[in-house]
């Protein structure tokens, strides 16, 4: 900027209100950009595209997806009573568990093996086992890839989520969403690349949308979080980054002179990239005004497509708005959504009253969304990832006595996800649990290789999409990390 245009914009505001140092200034451009959550997103609007972080860069090879939506459950559901059938549980019900028990959350002694809680049964032309508990997802089995030997190390939440987002359990490390973004940028340059929707404060929270090291623009932009109601946030993102009072004009004529302000700062601070950043999120909060107010704006879709994900119930309408959302912004080009149905799935007691509760609230949505993305030719290039922190045990946390409140205790040594579209096998099972469904023993994936397996659906060869920090070089994966080839289409 001119020095001429800063004493044009210094004189306006002299004019029309009282005079106004650095930091309010700051405070009143900021104000309303609360919802971004952690800045640093974006480079300057008049950047050439090659000094824009988040420009769409070509993958390693040729991807099978472009874009992930991660469906978060968040406490751990119960895989033996969902996706890994085991009939020996229900031979051998109420016996002693037959090894020795691993680490485990519960210091409590073991109690016995306990049968599913829901009839299994296959399901489709595939023949996928799914139990009632989640008769919707059971109607597009032939749409999953259903992975049943996942291997994690945490045994308590907060380790557990850290692991599955970001590859590590113990440190801070950037989240798988924030490598993806690093290695392909975004399609919607008004648009953030990564955003998390509704996501859990808890166990971690930010840390599992962290960028870490990696520059802050590929961290991941939150809407709203878990502790609040859809109809708190349907109008905040919108709203957020709107001034009061101020025309499209004027929000841009403060922009330009906040910029030159804090670009002199900037100089006198050998060009700080804390600050550049946060003079970045400005800008990007400033585009997200022509985008972002028509993506949010869920309630522009036919009768029929919000019945499809469940908006017409009080149910299931929460984790419907959050699918039906993701798809829009998938639709528009963001690279990394995430979904997440907050902490209620940690059932170690009552988890025959409460997993079908939480099941209702999500499982519609879920195949609704599945559904919609197939019939708008979408599925084909979204990588759509189900999943908990960890799976639950055979056992009983609870000895099982008549009338007594059982539930099931963690279990990161072997559970089940699931994956469709972006180019894996359809109605597929990958991988195996012992027969009791305690330890995974067939096709171990351990997240690393699951973190290693989805960047290389997206194109993205995981020992190659490095950052060196601190002296060394590194990756998602760490040192380790195999492809699971066997389930690409």
């Amino acid at each position: 900027m001119s020095p001429q245009d800063e004493k044009a914009l210094l004189a306006h505001f002299h004019k029309s209100s009282k005079p106004m140092s650095r930091r309010a200034a700051l405070r009143a451009a900021g104000c309303g950009f609360g919802f971004l959550g952690l800045s640093d997103l974006l480079q300057a609007a008049d950047a050439p595209a090659d000094q824009n972080p988040l420009a769409p860069k070509a993958p390693h090879f040729k991807p099978r997806a472009k874009r992930v939506i991660f469906l978060f459950m968040h406490g751990g559901v119960s895989h033996v009573d969902s996706f890994d059938y085991k009939p020996r549980l229900i031979k051998d019900n109420g016996k002693p568990l037959p090894i020795k028990r691993p680490l485990a959350f519960a210091d409590t002694p073991p109690g016995p093996l306990v049968a599913p809680l829901w009839d299994f049964k296959q399901r489709g032309q595939s023949g996928l086992w799914v139990s009632d508990l989640f008769p919707h997802m059971a109607s597009v089995a032939d749409d999953l890839c259903v992975i049943r030997s996942m291997v994690g190390e945490g045994v308590d939440h907060g380790a557990a989520l850290l692991q599955t987002f970001t590859g590590m359990s113990n440190v801070v490390r950037p989240s798988m969403g924030s490598w993806v973004t690093y290695g392909l940028g975004s399609e919607n340059r008004d648009l953030p690349g990564y955003v998390m929707i509704k996501p859990a404060l808890s166990h971690g929270g930010s840390k599992n949308w962290s960028s870490a090291f990696l520059p802050g623009a590929y961290q991941g932009t939150a809407i709203g979080h878990a502790g609040m109601r859809v109809d708190d946030i349907k109008g905040e993102p919108i709203e957020y980054l709107k001034q009061k009072n101020f025309s499209s004009d004027e929000q841009r004529f403060e922009l330009d002179m906040l910029k030159g302000v804090n670009r002199r700062h900037q100089e006198m601070r050998k060009h700080d990239p804390a600050l550049e950043a946060r003079i970045q999120s400005f800008e990007l909060a400033f585009r997200m005004q022509t985008q972002a107010p028509e993506a949010f704006e869920v309630e522009r879709e036919s009768e029929a497509t919000k019945k499809l994900y469940g908006l017409d119930n009080p149910k299931t309408a929460d984790f419907g708005w959050q699918c039906l959302l993701a798809r829009r912004l998938a639709e528009r080009g963001v690279r990394y959504i995430q979904c997440t149905h907050s902490y209620k799935w940690d059932q170690h007691s009552d988890i025959l009253q409460k997993h079908p509760d939480n099941a209702a609230e999500v499982d519609l949505p879920i195949a609704g969304l599945i559904k919609d993305l197939k019939s708008r030719g979408m599925l084909e290039d979204t990588l759509v990832i189900w999943a908990g922190e960890f799976g639950r045990t055979p056992i009983s946390e609870v000895a099982a006595k008549a009338g007594e409140r059982f539930g099931r205790d963690h279990n990161p040594y072997g559970y089940s996800i699931w994956m469709a579209g972006g180019g894996v096998k359809r109605g597929f099972a990958y991988g195996a649990t012992d027969d009791i469904g305690y330890h995974a023993v067939e096709d171990r994936m351990h997240i690393h290789d699951f973190h290693a397996t989805v960047l290389a659906l997206m194109g993205l060869d995981h020992l190659k999409l490095t950052y060196r920090y601190g002296g060394r070089d590194f990756r998602l994966t760490d040192v380790a990390g195999i492809v699971a080839e066997k389930i690409f289409a």
